[in-house]
């Protein structure tokens, strides 16, 4: 779970943002299924900053894959 660093935020702020109500990481314009929330662009730069969001994640939580 995350654990609300920040980093997400700081390397990726067009699609993470903290939550007001908990303190943690949430996915901006994200569809939620089974707990999972996910994103899809077409901007290989959101790609890139997500990758980047994803290596510095200190719990782990963040998944990244493209098609």
């Amino acid at each position: 779970k995350c654990i609300g660093c920040n980093y997400c935020v700081e390397l990726a702020p067009q699609q993470f943002q903290m939550s007001k109500k908990d303190g943690k990481s949430v996915l901006l314009h994200a569809t939620d299924k089974k707990g999972f929330h996910t994103i899809k662009s077409p901007d290989h730069s959101i790609f890139e900053n997500a990758v980047k969001a994803k290596e510095a994640c200190p719990v782990k939580i963040i998944s990244v894959k493209e098609k």
